[in-house]
């Protein structure tokens, strides 16, 4: 395996076995090969042949070509043994239910899972509990009970407890819920959404009110105008960064099993939409890797093809092999067999193929990708229903209809951050930008100096680097306005910051189009950027058909946004 320096820091930090005094007793190559052994296993359930299959899986991984998502990797072959990564609980206004959801949500923590949770069935703040003849003390009381008990669950010192908090824009509390994170270290483990309804939508567009509905009873409790909740949300986000947007009606109306059940919410960082008691399974594949270096660059098509079908076999055995905190989750996970195949290294991959992030042909390249990319998963999915059944939860699912697959997976692609794991593949996160051709991260106390390798590279070959360049870009971070470097390599180098809402929007958009679930991407904005110009981007991501959106001020006060970009992998 060809590593990094900050690919060996990540996995001696977080990923490779430890003895009793915390020393690491474990090789990369073993890790894989642990993680291939455990999945490939599931080969027997079905009359296969795990020893090939195990052989697939780990060529695969050691290539660095495929990762799957983090707790995969931490846990495989151990006694914890859980796979997945995402994972929604419901929260039942009942104390039992509400303290119920809270245990089983430390003991995903514990495993490395993040956690979703709509907090939007609890009744209002001074709403009366007849059982005791009190007064609620509302949703909002009881997500800093679930911050706190986070903040306490270590997860064996791997990963960060991390959480998304949902609740409904129509809930009487919706107020409160906006302004939370406003106030200093209030619920630092949370990122946290509203759920906008398209009713409400039409409502804004109208400028008219709303009605907010009491959970408990259904009964209108009161109307707010649409435009003065919706400047609270845009006020919040301008100065935090939270909270974010989830079109839940949009939501739904993809949702692929609905006889089962309404989604309610999403994992921590939203590309995970999920039903109640739900899980997923995510992988990724490193899109750069498959870019062949020829007289013209080009993407080998017929190589990605072999690997998603590998892939999403082994995200499909993970379920079987994967040990479930919770029996409520496994029957759910093994009922709709949800998985999420990916991509990370979109901007290596645009680099290296001389386009331009945000150019109309990133974007058509975008839906080629991801076009291909579910197709082929799809195609997976339905051979392995022939070979082993379709998922339980078929007959009444939106497959259960002429014309259809009969698939395996409820569901077989998403984008996820990839946030240590595109370190561990040295290459770009997610379909994000650059953030920077150089900067410091912060991975569990472990300082990582990230320098980006394709420019010092081109740099050389097109004969503009010089050791005063290099130390330059390292200071800056980014080339913008630096002489000596040509126009079309400042182009194809824009981070994040340089590449306007709008751009980062319709990349989203673009993938969004050709993805089961939803897709994990935040929209950068310049410490520049007005409360208006957030608006708009909100407005503009409903326009775009977004499944929900997440924007970032540069310089915005960082107030437990801490799991908000590299969290969940």
């Amino acid at each position: 395996m060809e590593l990094t320096e900050n690919a060996l820091k990540v996995l001696k930090t977080r990923y490779l076995l430890k003895d009793e005094r915390g020393e690491v007793i474990e090789t990369p190559e073993a890790m894989l090969r642990r993680v291939a052994v455990t999945v490939a296993s599931a080969e027997g359930l079905y009359g296969g042949d795990a020893s090939a299959q195990e052989e697939k899986f780990y060529e695969l991984m050691a290539s660095l070509r495929f990762l799957p998502n983090s707790p995969a990797l931490m846990n495989a072959g151990k006694s914890i043994g859980q796979l997945a990564a995402c994972f929604v609980l419901p929260v039942d206004d009942s104390m039992q239910g509400i303290f119920d959801t809270l245990k089983n949500a430390a003991l995903i923590l514990q495993s490395g899972g993040g956690t979703g949770f709509s907090f939007s069935r609890l009744r209002p703040k001074t709403d009366v509990v007849r059982s005791t003849g009190g007064i609620a003390s509302g949703p909002v009381s009881f997500m800093k009970i679930y911050n706190t008990a986070t903040e306490v669950i270590k997860q064996g010192g791997a990963r960060r407890g991390a959480n998304m908090g949902i609740l409904r824009i129509d809930h009487p509390d919706i107020l409160e819920f906006v302004r939370l994170k406003r106030s200093e270290r209030e619920l630092t483990n949370f990122n946290i959404s509203v759920a906008v309804t398209d009713a409400f939508m039409e409502s804004l567009a109208a400028d008219a009110e709303y009605d907010l509905i009491n959970p408990r009873s259904g009964t209108v409790a009161g109307r707010l105008k649409a435009k003065a909740v919706f400047d609270e949300i845009v006020s919040s986000a301008w100065e935090t960064g939270d909270p974010g947007l989830v079109f839940i009606d949009r939501i739904n109306r993809d949702n692929p099993t609905p006889h089962v059940g309404r989604i309610e919410s999403t994992n921590p960082c939203g590309e995970q939409p999920l039903l109640p008691y739900e899980a997923c399974v995510l992988g990724s594949l490193d899109l750069s890797k498959y870019v062949a270096q020829e007289d013209k660059p080009r993407i080998r098509y017929d190589q990605l093809s072999t690997d998603i079908a590998t892939a999403v076999r082994f995200l499909d055995n993970a379920i079987d092999v994967n040990k479930y905190p919770v029996p409520a989750i496994e029957t759910m996970h093994k009922g709709n067999r949800k998985i999420g195949l990916g991509i990370m290294g979109w901007a290596d991959t645009l680099i290296l193929l001389r386009l331009v992030y945000n150019s109309r042909k990133a974007f058509r390249l975008a839906r080629e990708v991801m076009s291909f990319v579910r197709g082929k998963a799809r195609e997976a999915s339905a051979e392995l229903a022939q070979e082993r059944g379709v998922f339980p939860n078929f007959k009444g699912s939106i497959y259960d209809a002429p014309g259809m697959p009969r698939v395996r997976n409820a569901t077989t692609t998403t984008i996820a951050p990839t946030g240590t794991l595109s370190i561990i593949a040295d290459c770009s996160s997610g379909i994000e930008p650059l953030f920077a051709l150089a900067y410091k991260r912060l991975i569990l106390d472990t300082e990582l100096y990230e320098i980006h390798r394709l420019f010092f590279r081109i740099a050389r070959e097109k004969g503009f680097y010089s050791r005063e360049l290099e130390e330059a870009v390292i200071r800056k971070g980014s080339v913008r306005g630096m002489p000596g470097v040509p126009p079309d390599v400042k182009r194809l180098f824009r981070t994040a910051h340089e590449i306007p809402p709008e751009d980062h929007l319709d990349m989203q958009a673009a993938f969004q189009e050709f993805t089961d679930n939803a897709v994990s991407k935040t929209i950068n904005m310049p410490k520049r950027s007005t409360r208006e110009d957030v608006a708009r981007t909100y407005l503009q991501a409903y326009e775009k058909g977004l499944k929900g959106v997440t924007i970032f001020r540069y310089g915005a006060a960082k107030r437990g946004t801490l799991v908000k970009f590299s969290e969940s992998d």
